[in-house]
């Protein structure tokens, strides 16, 4: 058996709302209470389907992030020694090392400097 839930006032007094507002001349008050209901049938169809749209992303959401804990990114380790990426950048490791080793470069520079003056 399906459960029939009753639609929230908030969602009747919509529905009435766009009833009332979409009325035609000599539509009678049975017409717009009829109307109505079927406006709020629509609404509560519409709710439930989001209802299940929010469910299965969520179920996928989780899926995706258990897959994502399971297996933790197999590629770094299979690609390691790469000298750089595919786009053309330098990886990672190599953008941090540049820095310090111009600092010592400059560093061992200034010391040269020093000791020839």
């Amino acid at each position: 058996m399906k459960n029939k839930i009753a639609p929230s006032e908030q969602t009747q007094q919509e529905a009435f709302k766009i009833a009332n507002a979409t009325q035609k001349p000599g539509q009678t008050k049975e017409q717009t209470k009829l109307i109505a209901q079927g406006i709020e049938k629509g609404i509560a169809l519409y709710k439930k389907q989001q209802k299940e749209k929010s469910r299965q992303a969520d179920k996928a959401r989780k899926k995706a992030q258990k897959t994502k804990s399971a297996n933790p990114e197999p590629q770094t380790a299979s690609t390691p020694n790469a000298p750089s990426q595919a786009d053309g950048t330098a990886p990672a490791s190599n953008r941090s090392i540049l820095p310090w080793a111009l600092l010592i470069v400059s560093w061992i520079g200034f010391i040269v400097y020093l000791q020839t003056n």
